[in-house]
């Protein structure tokens, strides 16, 4: 079946009560049925109720039988879900390679925290492939990827990376986020590790905060949920059922966003406000290839950069948006706008543009509204 299917049919209990949603299950406390068993539970019965009971493994399940891979935690955010990755893959004196365009509180993780941790970073050029080999050192131990990049959407050769990360024993994270685990399947080209924000199009709706990681292998999964215990990662039943009831919808939300975002990417190459449009599906994109030969289809994120423009130009346009909100997150029903200038962080490389970037995500909403919400913007900065 194709994943719009299952989507349907995935977490569900298909059981004799014929119930089409998992029930809500709340609880702490287990208890044993004897004093034999408090310590020592038989298979598959939960002990306590931070390991999740069953909305949560509906909602574990389902993400792991999606993304075609041995196991899934889950977390209360989606950075949660990236450092979870991070923590399960090294160890002190260590070192991590990193996109120089993730997510910037992950990069913040790795720069404040990881050290306390005994662990280094370096960041490496995110358009790279199978040359990041030169970069691999005996004390290398994971690399982060994110493909494309939340604000400058630049993509990394992702089975490239993977391929020699497996050769030389070093453990793969992507964050996935902008692919939601639907239209790229990275464990399937290699990675070992993928996290997401499951707030963002999982949710779907701006109501929940949550996050996800689902490992390759068994091997990788034991030490993902190893960890996950270590930390007391927990996740609240009425939150991961919304995030069910998310996951639903999730493939038509995503394709009508998807659609409307190109629709709009084009009309805005036709302004002469204009420069680049980064968005990985089009076919200006320098990665574009990297898309196609990758990807199934897109979401509704991208950036464009707006050549002469300043931040105080770039806040008169976003100030005479009335339709699009600003926000730092998205994946939501309502579209989304931000200047980016102010949060670009490089450490290795420069994002180089000429003015401003401002991020769009589209939602739901008729495209000609949003176009005609975009003309006022242009209009108050002429």
């Amino acid at each position: 079946m194709k994943d719009e299917t299952r989507l349907t049919r995935l977490g569900r209990p298909h059981d004799e009560r014929g119930q089409v949603n998992p029930s809500v299950a709340r609880g702490s406390t287990m208890l044993a049925p004897s004093a034999a068993e408090l310590y020592d539970f038989p298979p598959g019965r939960v002990h306590y109720g931070r390991v999740g009971l069953e909305t949560h493994q509906a909602l574990r399940g389902a993400l792991t039988e999606l993304q075609g891979g041995a196991g899934c935690a889950l977390t209360s955010s989606g950075l949660m879900a990236n450092t979870l990755s991070i923590l399960a893959s090294v160890e002190a004196g260590g070192t991590v390679l990193a996109a120089d365009c993730i997510y910037g509180p992950v990069r913040n993780f790795l720069l404040t925290t990881m050290p306390k941790f005994g662990v280094k970073t370096e960041f490496f050029a995110p358009r790279m492939g199978a040359e990041i080999a030169d970069l691999i050192t005996d004390e290398t131990q994971a690399i982060l990827l994110e493909s494309p990049g939340s604000l400058t959407m630049e993509m990394q050769d992702i089975p490239a990376i993977a391929r020699v990360a497996r050769e030389k024993g070093v453990i793969t994270i992507i964050d996935d986020t902008w692919s939601a685990g639907l239209t790229l399947k990275p464990l399937q080209l290699g990675v070992d590790y993928a996290a997401q924000a499951l707030t963002k199009y999982v949710g779907g709706h701006s109501d929940l905060l949550m996050g996800a990681v689902v490992a390759r292998d068994e091997a990788l999964f034991a030490r993902l949920q190893a960890t996950e215990r270590s930390f007391g990662f927990h996740t609240a039943p009425d939150d991961v059922y919304l995030a069910l009831r998310g996951l639903r919808s999730m493939a038509v939300r995503m394709e009508r966003s998807f659609a409307s975002s190109m629709a709009i990417a084009d009309w805005l190459k036709s302004r002469p406000e204009t420069g680049r449009i980064l968005h990985p599906a089009h076919a200006d994109h320098p990665d574009n290839a990297l898309f196609q030969r990758d990807f199934t289809g897109g979401c509704g994120l991208f950036s464009v950069e707006f050549p002469g423009w300043d931040i105080p130009k770039s806040e008169r346009f976003l100030d005479a948006l009335d339709v699009f909100g600003m926000g730092f997150s998205w994946g939501g029903y309502e579209s989304l706008a931000i200047h980016c200038d102010p949060q670009l962080k490089r450490t290795r490389t420069t994002h180089r543009h000429d003015g401003a970037l401002i991020r769009f995500a589209i939602g739901l909403e008729a495209p000609e509204d949003l176009i005609a919400d975009l003309e006022r913007g242009f209009a108050a900065v002429a």
